[in-house]
């Protein structure tokens, strides 16, 4: 289990324009690909939306980020109290991968692991146009599995706005220009 002992909460560049973000979760693996897949779950830690659950189907997700955190934090200039995104359904083996397009450039593979009593969470996202998507991207991720696993604990999520304005700044510094 040493693998996990070291397992950095960071995503890293796999390749050019993909990122990589593991987190270990508590179980069982039902359980968080629930949190994945069913709206009322998903949308207290990323967003909501109708999920299909057959490929090729297409779908909404709509962000409120000032509701996944009490207190929110304070919301970086330019970012909207909602957002809205398209995706598709692109493929769906439960309760272990999930793949939808993120827009219409983009794509978003879920991957679940069981680890014991644990759960492995791999998020990789494909395709990332320029660096400025890529330090958005990474610092969501990983803000919102912060929300995530806060909320799979029982725990309280840091004021999600200050945490991922943090995060990248600290994703700018950590990842290469």
């Amino acid at each position: 289990m040493s693998d996990l002992a070291t397992l950095d909460a960071y995503g890293a560049l796999i390749e050019p324009a993909t990122l990589k973000i593991q987190r270990l979760l508590p179980g069982p693996i039902e359980r968080v690909w629930d949190y994945l897949t069913q709206t009322e779950l998903r949308r207290r830690w990323l967003a909501s939306g109708d999920m299909p659950a057959q490929t090729g189907e297409t779908f909404e997700l709509v962000w409120r980020n000032d509701e996944l955190t009490d207190p929110p934090g304070a919301r970086p200039e330019g970012f909207s109290d909602e957002h809205r995104m398209a995706s598709q359904v692109v493929a769906m083996e439960p309760p272990r991968r999930l793949v939808i397009t993120w827009g219409v450039q983009s794509e978003v593979e879920f991957g679940l692991e069981p680890r014991g009593v644990d759960v492995l969470l791999s998020v990789i996202h494909r395709r990332l146009p320029d660096r400025e998507s890529l330090l958005n991207v990474s610092a969501g991720w990983h803000a919102h599995i912060d929300v995530l696993a806060a909320d799979l604990t029982g725990g309280k999520a840091k004021p999600h706005w200050d945490n991922w304005v943090r995060l990248r700044s600290e994703y700018d510094a950590r990842l290469p220009a």
